[in-house]
């Protein structure tokens, strides 16, 4: 009757509901029966005694768009025990191209690039078809940016789009909604996203609504200004009607660390009242992202051939030290070098892993001047960990029942450069530091925030819990064994703990190693 059973191991449901003893039977890619199957057979039995068995792991915040056609296998999330990655975040998503975005995009897929020449694609359903036909380790679910929108529209300048332009951007969202894209993402930090306003934003998300998808934004400040672009989203999804969901919730900077606790209160207040309003979030306190993504937007429009042009501009530099004296880092309000430190450099390797602080020190020159440098030598491309929250914050979090787990990471190669390694260890992480650690978490809750909750926000009717029907994504794991290696020394790490992993019912993972098997889908919305 059986393809494959799950036998003896402790099940926990994804609903966060307490564990109990039960074996799981799969028939082709879905969940047929649960129960007592000690007398049945089948193709395979995975003995999972003295094992805990859930749902496999939703990452509902992952930038793996282009780099899973490079590593399909997905190595460094499947070990994980992650069997669905949810791409197109903080506004970016490489379609749907134009000649406005095109040369924007392919400078920021340089990888991808050199693999593969260009981006093969020009509307977002082209796009999916690629993701649909590409032989995968794991599921991929669909958002579509609104940067690369509005870049595809308007190119990267610091402009407003006229009512116009403004309906020829509705209806690329329209069309990438229907081509089975769940929602909208925004990145309000980035160029060119910094450049809209509330008004356009509550405008494309009433698209959104009408589809019934989701908007998740990385919002306009997570540091000093968090309350208020905590607000601006709130105010965006009750204009719109749309779902929300703020991306990886976070206070960035000393003078901001607290401020997690009001925005919380927040969406908690309106989910009383009956909104979908959500958060997600990394179990670190370090973000990650592009060393220019610290500079002003004024110095970035234009995007990143203009930035490197600016930065060679001794009057210019002059200018971005008296502003960075002054502001200090954008967000943050400071200009705490030693915790900026670089994780890519494609000119400059040697100097991974070591501080802005440091680099400025090693050539002989002020801060601001090493920044210059680093980005005119990468092309603007240099990628840089920052050390910037605290842990309590970190702790209300990932403990609030509203927030999801998000890695914010992707799908990559092992040895390139010091990544964060939240590419690796998330959510191994979760389990390992705040259940079983520090104890703020319960297993079925830690759980039910990696499955149920991201399913439910994105409407994956038939994943993120274990039931007769759901699709058969499972995770057989040793709790005590759970744990991420990475650090941030030695992020090339794989997560340990996971003994088997099914994904649509085929085993990726067998004794803790990758079968080489590509069970993976697209799921679209339909």
């Amino acid at each position: 009757m059986y393809d494959v059973i799950v036998k003896g191991g402790i099940l926990i449901d994804g609903t966060g509901a307490p564990p109990w003893r039960r074996d799981v039977g799969i028939k082709g890619d879905t969940i047929v029966k649960i129960g007592d199957l000690s007398s049945e057979s089948a193709e395979e039995v995975i003995d999972a005694k003295g094992l805990y068995v859930a749902p496999g792991f939703i990452d509902i915040h992952n930038h793996s768009d282009t780099s899973i056609f490079l590593v399909s296998t997905a190595d460094n999330y499947v070990t994980q025990g992650v069997t669905t990655i949810v791409v197109g975040n903080c506004g970016y998503s490489p379609a749907p191209l134009t000649e406005k975005n095109r040369e924007f995009l392919e400078l920021s897929e340089s990888e991808f690039i050199k693999e593969r020449g260009r981006l093969p694609w020009s509307s977002f359903r082209d796009y999916l078809e690629d993701l649909d036909k590409l032989e995968k380790s794991i599921n991929v679910v669909t958002l579509v940016g609104h940067g690369t929108i509005r870049s595809a529209v308007l190119g990267v300048e610091d402009v407003k789009p006229s009512e116009k332009q403004l309906i020829e951007m509705k209806n690329l969202l329209e069309e990438a909604l229907i081509a089975g894209a769940f929602g909208m993402s925004s990145g309000l930090i980035y160029i060119p996203g910094v450049f809209s306003d509330t008004r356009e934003l509550v405008e494309l998300a009433k698209v959104v609504a009408r589809h019934g998808g989701l908007y998740a934004t990385h919002i306009r400040n997570e540091g000093v200004g968090l309350i208020d672009a905590a607000i601006e989203a709130i105010e965006v999804a009750l204009l719109s009607g749309v779902s929300l969901e703020i991306s990886h919730i976070k206070a960035a900077g000393p003078p901001a660390w607290g401020g997690v606790h009001a925005v919380l209160s927040l969406l908690e207040e309106y989910a009383r009242r009956g909104y979908d309003f959500s958060a997600d979030v990394y179990p670190y306190t370090a973000s990650s992202t592009g060393l220019e993504a610290l500079l002003p937007a004024w110095i970035r429009a234009g995007g990143l051939e203009q930035l490197v042009k600016r930065l060679q501009n001794p009057d210019t530099l002059e200018e971005l030290r008296r502003f960075l004296a002054r502001h200090g880092i954008p967000e943050e309000g400071h200009t705490d070098w030693d915790r900026v430190k670089i994780s890519h450099s494609e000119q400059h390797p040697e100097l991974e892993g070591k501080s802005i602080d440091e680099v400025a020190r090693m050539w002989g020159v002020d801060p601001v001047s090493a920044i210059a440098r680093l980005l005119v030598d990468d092309k603007g491309l240099t990628h840089v960990v920052v050390h910037t929250m605290n842990e309590e914050d970190v702790v209300e979090a990932i403990s609030h029942p509203l927030v999801a787990i998000g890695s914010d990471g992707l799908v990559l190669k092992p040895g390139r450069g010091k990544p964060h390694p939240r590419n690796y260890g998330t959510f191994p992480r979760v389990i390992a530091r705040y259940v079983r650690e520090l104890r703020v978490l319960s297993l079925p809750e830690a759980i039910r925030k990696m499955t149920s909750l991201p399913a439910r926000k994105l409407g994956l009717h038939d994943r993120g819990v274990l039931r007769p029907g759901f699709k058969a994504d499972i995770v057989v794991f040793n709790y005590y064994t759970m744990k991420d290696t990475a650090t941030y020394e030695d992020p090339h790490s794989y997560a340990t703990g996971v003994e088997y992993l099914l994904v649509n019912g085929q085993i990726a993972i067998r004794e803790g190693k990758h079968t080489g098997a590509k069970p993976g889908r697209l799921i679209r919305k339909t």
